[in-house]
């Protein structure tokens, strides 16, 4: 196994490296990171034999266009239906393959979803931080964001021992437009009739989002109380709703505390589907009571490899 050195061409913007993240340094301030769509990021790297956290690249809906400039690796790509072009050949994502010194991989947005993944049978290089590679979006500290003229070297880079090969994309991986949400911890600030606006009403995803969240258009539904409240430590899944009404499900690169009430927190299960959703796309929340959300997220983990969950 030797080394093959790629060129990007062309990175469009939310493009960047991205591991497992780094878990357990909230109470420092530092967001976990990581894949928006955990689920298919550990299913490329899997398909190649990886473990299921290794650096990987994140396309987002700006595309990626890379070029071999030297040696042969093998890729897997997952994630949304995106339409990967390669060596003269034209497939969706959820497939294998080799990429070859003089070759492009052209990576671009297809019929559904908003995040695929591109995984390397090899070790991506890739700077740490906090000893993970994933690119925190603001600070642009880890592996960093993709931009024309980065080259990327992959270490031990092995081919693909079959020319194309298909794996399949589960159910579970498609855009989720009903999510389950538990209740709280602060619908106290909010009335009964903006709960249940809340939980009835037709939500849509906007073109206001990042990695670290997504507002929605839907029914207003502002808290009924002074937002002087102290803030306090937030999850990825967290519906913050700010004064104007304005609910924003947090994700990723989420902040560590926030000081906007939250009225529900969408199951953790539930958010990979839920960020394979494009704007205007519509969606809906379903409650659950929290001994529900428990059952759900142990079948979840039994559903899943127990490597996807490191």
């Amino acid at each position: 196994m030797t080394d093959t050195v790629l060129s990007v061409s062309f990175a469009g913007p939310h493009v960047s490296v991205q591991d497992a993240g780094r878990p357990g340094l909230m109470r420092y301030g530092v967001p976990r990171s990581g894949p928006m769509d955990r689920r298919s990021f550990a299913a490329a790297n899997l398909a190649l034999g990886n473990p299921a956290g290794a650096p990987g690249i994140e396309v987002s809906m700006g595309g990626l266009v890379l070029q071999c400039l030297s040696g042969a690796v093998g890729f897997a790509v997952a994630g949304g239906g995106f339409i990967v072009e390669h060596a003269g050949d034209r497939r969706g994502s959820w497939h294998a393959a080799t990429l070859r010194a003089g070759e492009h991989l052209t990576i671009r947005p297809g019929p559904w979803g908003s995040w695929c993944y591109l995984a390397f049978a090899g070790r991506l290089q890739a700077p740490q931080w906090l000893g993970s590679a994933s690119t925190h979006a603001i600070s642009g500290l880890g592996g960093g964001r993709l931009a024309a003229g980065t080259r990327l070297v992959i270490a031990d880079a092995a081919p693909h021992p079959a020319r194309e090969v298909e794996f399949p994309c589960p159910v579970a991986a498609r855009p989720r437009r009903e999510l389950r949400v538990t209740l709280g911890p602060q619908q106290r600030f909010f009335s009964s009739r903006a709960v249940a606006a809340f939980l009835t009403g037709e939500w849509r995803m906007t073109d206001a989002w990042d990695r670290m969240g997504v507002r929605l258009a839907g029914p207003q539904i502002a808290p009924h109380a002074a937002l002087d409240m102290p803030s306090g430590p937030i999850t990825r899944g967290s519906v913050q709703v700010a004064g104007d009404g304005v609910a924003t499900v947090l994700l990723a690169d989420h902040q560590t505390t926030g000081g906007y009430p939250r009225i529900a927190t969408v199951l953790d299960c539930d958010l990979d589907g839920f960020v394979q959703l494009r704007p205007r796309d519509p969606v809906r929340f379903r409650p659950v009571s929290a001994r529900q959300a428990v059952a759900l997220a142990r079948t979840a983990a039994i559903a899943a490899p127990a490597a996807w969950l490191r």
